[in-house]
Order: structure tokens, then C-alpha cells, then sequence
């Protein structure tokens, strides 16, 4: 039988879009070590958590056993304005390249946001919403999430709070106008307006800041405000789960057209996006039905996979998270005010890390230089121009299918595209000027902060 020709893009019905998402962590025989208490060390309760993350969400979060959660059809409704998202075959990138190789991608960026975040979003905004807030608070890196979520708690009607990591706020200043746009209030981080902020100024005068400073800001900010929790656009176990829809339609697309991919490649900085894309891959192979290569990309100059500490540390920078075993680089550790600032973080997903540790996926780092070099190519030959963070991705694409065009292998590529990079001109301003840096910390700087971690035994 002749096998069905495959279109540039592959988009499923909407009766065919998800209609649960798929919680990885019950086909993991080894569980992601839980989330302690900083001040007893013991597994935090759902009590504990409910006070800084709405209930439903803290169920999700504890939850290792459910397979599925069923999506609401309120927020099934919503998903529609944009879902489901392409899988696209880059056959002009193929062409590019002359590989031998079949590169598809899951492109994400199609909404308004311009990211994956609004997956979460959405559900996170809704939960908030039928427990009756007033509004929300959070952090954003490159500024995609605090868009996905001022979009989601506009369309509910919530107030919604975002503490902007400084040197995206000063890099990005169209990105945090959209969010002022939809309704977000947006203050750079670390800021004089929390305790937690003053603090970081004071021991670190001039810092361009990070995810773990503002993460701090936004929790401190949710529970000192009456009517207000607080969300996270990566990281934790919920997040994963919502952007299990990510995977969930790539696998739906492919199988579609009988389709098997060798290699699934996702950017990693806290493991949204690439926990979302491998989730229904992954859970394959941890039932053992099937075996796939899966990479996780981050950058160089804040390698928590690829040089970091597999240990219990602090989720932000102010330590007064909870303590979430993952790959760290010390939560002290403020990465060098790059432009793939979706990628910023840390530390690593704990589902992510235990899967890693596990050895059930690879990780790489890349220098930004690189990332740009295929960023470049890519929206020359695919006419999209993807973010700093997606860019990750698409380098260990390009460099794998190279990889098959020196060895003459036919292997099948798929990648997260997900999101755009229209408001990241500055970062490709130094790039074609020749002034980006490519900064990579030493050992002696990791390991400053890995010697201040938390002592858990």
C-alpha cells in the first residue's frame, strides 16, 4: 500500500482535539521526589500549599496516580480560538540541509500570546476564577507567560500581577506593553515593592535579576493579598500536565499518517513546553511499548541539566518556596542577562529531572551565538521567526540532521517551535551586529551557589 502523501501541515479536527490531558507521572515507576516544607523538611500538605496555589490546582499538582484529568469545557472552549495548533513537515529546512532526515515541528506560537503559556494559562485563570479570587500574581522571564495569563485573566475578568525579570522588562518593553494592554499591572525584578526584593537589592545592588527573584516577589505579593494566589507558567507538575495538549496532538497528528518519530527534541529552562510535548512519547516508553531518543536544549550560560546538582533545593531566589528536588545550579545563581529568557531558571521540572536521572532522556547545552546562527536559517527557509528560547530546539534539530546526512540514516525529527520571537529584535539586532555574547559560567561560579544549598538528607 502506498503510503498517504504528507502535507506541509498536518492539522486534526476539533473533534479530535484532547479532551483530558495526560498526567505522566502515572506510568513513572520512580515518582518525582515530593515538595517539602523549607521549615519542617516533610512533604508539603495540600493545606499547606492551598494558601499560595488555588485548590484544584493543588490537587493536580499532588496527584501521581490519575492517568487523566478530564479538560473543562469551559476551558475546551477557549483552547478552540487556537487549538489545535499545526505539526508542520519542514521540507523547505530539509531542503536546506539535504538530509536524508524527516524534520516535523509543533508549532505553538499561533495565538495572540504568541507561546505555548496559554495552554496553562488558561486553566490555571480558571481555577482562580471558580474559587472565587479577586486575581493573581506571578513571574515572567521573557515575558510570553505574563502575556498568557494578562490575556486569560482579561477574557475572565481577574486581576492579574506580574513581576517582570529587570533585563527582559528593559529588553522587551513591547512585551510588557501587550500585558499593560490586556490588564496586567508589570513590575520589573527584583523591585523595591516586597520585602523579598529589597533584600535581593541590598545584597545584590544593580542585579538585571531572574526567575527565581521574581518568583519570590510574586509568591510574597499572592500571600499578602486577600483574594489573591498565586500561578507559575513552568516548573511545577500541574504545569506539565496542562501542556500535555502540546503532545497529545503532535502524537494524534503523526499517527494520522502512520508516522514514528526517532528523535523528540524540546528547549528546556523549567520544563513546560518539553514536558508537554514528550508526555505521550514518554509515557510509551515507560510502558515499555515503544523506544524513542528524547533531548532536552538549554543554553550554555545556565546549564542546570547539563552541569547542575540533581538535590533538593529552593524554587526562587528569596527561599520562600517550597523546596523541590530537580537539576540545580543553587537557587542563589542569577544567569547572565542573556536573551532566551524563557530559559533562566535554576533549576529543572522535577518530573524532567527524575526522568533524566533516570536515564530515560539526554540533555545538551548550546551557545547563544549557535542558537541565533539556526534561528536565522530557520525563518530564512520556514518563514517563521521563532523566539531566542524555541531556537534552542531548532539548533539540535539542524545539528541531528546533519548528524543523518553524514551518516545517511532516514530518521524521522520532531521538535517544539513554541513560540515567536517578533518581540525579541533586540537580541537579533546583536546578533547580525556581532555584539552578542556567548557568556558561560565557570565551575567555580556554579559551585559557589551549589555550596549554598539547602541541607536535606
Amino acid at each position: 500500500m502506498k503510503q498517504q502523501a504528507i502535507p506541509y501541515k498536518i492539522y486534526l479536527d476539533e473533534a479530535e482535539m484532547p479532551k483530558a490531558w495526560y498526567n505522566l507521572r502515572a506510568d513513572m515507576k520512580n515518582k518525582p521526589a515530593p515538595l517539602l516544607n523549607p521549615g519542617t523538611l516533610q512533604p508539603m500538605t495540600a493545606q499547606e500549599l492551598s494558601g499560595v496555589f488555588c485548590e484544584e490546582l493543588v490537587q493536580q499538582e499532588l496527584d501521581n496516580d490519575t492517568p487523566y484529568f478530564e479538560i473543562p469545557e469551559e476551558i475546551r472552549s477557549f483552547y478552540r480560538m487556537y487549538r489545535p495548533s499545526p505539526l508542520v513537515r519542514a521540507y523547505c529546512l530539509e531542503e536546506k540541509l539535504q538530509t536524508p532526515a524527516k524534520i516535523y515541528y509543533k508549532f505553538e506560537g499561533n495565538n495572540t500570546s504568541g507561546s505555548h503559556k496559554l495552554n496553562s494559562a488558561i486553566a490555571q485563570a480558571y481555577y482562580a476564577k471558580k474559587q472565587g479570587l479577586k486575581g493573581v500574581t506571578t513571574e515572567t522571564g521573557a515575558g510570553q507567560w505574563g502575556t498568557a495569563l494578562s490575556m486569560a485573566c482579561a477574557y475572565l475578568g481577574l486581576d492579574c500581577k506580574v513581576y517582570m525579570v529587570k533585563c527582559s522588562y528593559e529588553q522587551k518593553p513591547f512585551r510588557r506593553e501587550v500585558m499593560r494592554t490586556y490588564g496586567a499591572s508589570v513590575t520589573p525584578s527584583p523591585s523595591m515593592e516586597t520585602e523579598v526584593g529589597r533584600k535581593i537589592l541590598a545584597e545584590h545592588p544593580g542585579t538585571t535579576g531572574s526567575l527565581g527573584c521574581a518568583i519570590s516577589e510574586a509568591v510574597e505579593k499572592a500571600v499578602t493579598s486577600e483574594g489573591y494566589r498565586y500561578v507559575l507558567g513552568s516548573v511545577l507538575n500541574q504545569v506539565l500536565l496542562h501542556q500535555s495538549v502540546i503532545g497529545l496532538e503532535t502524537k494524534a497528528a503523526l499517527d494520522k499518517y502512520g508516522v514514528v518519530p526517532d528523535i523528540i527534541i524540546g528547549c528546556a529552562g523549567g520544563g513546560s513546553n518539553l514536558g508537554g510535548l514528550i508526555a505521550p512519547f514518554m509515557g510509551e516508553k515507560l510502558r515499555g511499548e515503544r523506544d524513542y531518543r528524547i533531548i532536552a536544549v538549554e543554553p550554555a550560560s545556565c546549564p542546570s541539566f547539563t552541569r547542575g546538582k540533581y538535590a533538593y533545593d529552593f524554587c526562587d531566589t528569596g527561599m520562600v518556596c517550597p523546596l523541590a528536588k530537580m537539576y540545580t545550579l543553587g537557587s542563589g545563581f542569577i544567569p547572565a542577562p542573556n536573551h532566551a529568557g524563557g530559559l533562566r531558571y535554576h533549576g529543572m521540572s522535577s518530573i524532567l529531572s527524575q526522568l533524566y536521572a533516570d536515564g530515560l532522556m539526554e540533555a545538551r547545552s548550546v551557545k547563544q551565538t549557535d542558537v541565533f546562527a539556526a534561528a536565522e536559517m530557520f525563518a530564512r527557509v520556514e518563514g517563521i521567526l521563532p523566539a531566542p528560547e524555541s531556537s534552542h530546539a531548532i539548533r539540535a534539530a539542524i545539528d541531528e540532521a546533519i548528524k543523518c546526512k553524514e551518516t545517511g540514516e532516514e530518521k524521522t525529527i520532531v521538535f517544539g517551535l513554541t513560540g515567536t520571537g517578533y518581540f525579541d529584535m533586540y537580541a537579533y539586532e546583536a546578533y547580525h551586529e556581532g555584539t552578542m555574547q556567548n557568556y558561560i559560567p565557570t565551575d567555580e561560579e556554579i559551585q559557589a551557589t551549589l555550596d549554598k544549598l539547602p541541607k536535606v538528607e
